[in-house]
């Protein structure tokens, strides 16, 4: 569900729009993907993680997926005005983490709860978010990943184009757009 949620939604969605984001050119792809994504492999025979389920492993993978799509959207729209970001807003304060928190014990709980006054606010997190949508100086560059409004080196695989492009197939004939 995590992959479908974080990634083949957006894969979707991306897809049905490019007609009219290419009409409407110069348009952006602004994807929120996250750090997590160093973490992140993807294994194409076992998409899913049916063999080893673990859920950040679960959503590193997504993570990762939303690089890569960004990756190989950036190829494929060269020329047509639409470019394409993928990008860590950073750790934010908000209810995303609210059904962690129970099942968490409760040490962690306590060790946990001083280090939200060093998250962002909401505010602060989307930041690179409307960055990303609007800064002029970025119209010409395309596939590029960015944390702190700033361009940032992804990880290794988050680089790999045989594996955006493979990624970018399996989705498709997933969500059934081949």
């Amino acid at each position: 569900m995590r992959f479908g949620v974080n990634h083949l939604g957006h894969f979707l969605l991306t897809n049905c729009l490019l007609d009219l984001l290419k009409k409407s050119a110069s348009s952006r792809v602004v994807t929120v993907s996250s750090l997590a994504h160093e973490r992140g492999q993807i294994y194409f025979d076992d998409i899913h993680q049916e063999k080893d389920y673990q859920p950040w492993k679960s959503y590193s993978r997504s993570k990762l997926a939303n690089v890569l799509l960004t990756r190989e959207l950036a190829n494929k729209l060269q020329g047509t005005g639409v470019t394409a970001y993928s990008l860590h807003p950073g750790v934010i304060r908000t209810e995303l983490g609210r059904h962690f928190r129970p099942s968490m014990s409760l040490w962690k709980r306590i060790a946990y709860t001083p280090l939200t006054f060093f998250f962002k606010s909401p505010t602060q997190g989307a930041q690179t978010t409307i960055y990303c949508a609007v800064e002029q100086s970025l119209q010409n560059e395309s596939g590029l990943y960015y944390s702190d409004c700033h361009p940032k080196t992804a990880a290794p695989w988050g680089l790999d184009d045989e594996a955006a492009k493979e990624l970018w197939d399996l989705s498709a004939s997933m969500v059934g757009l081949i």
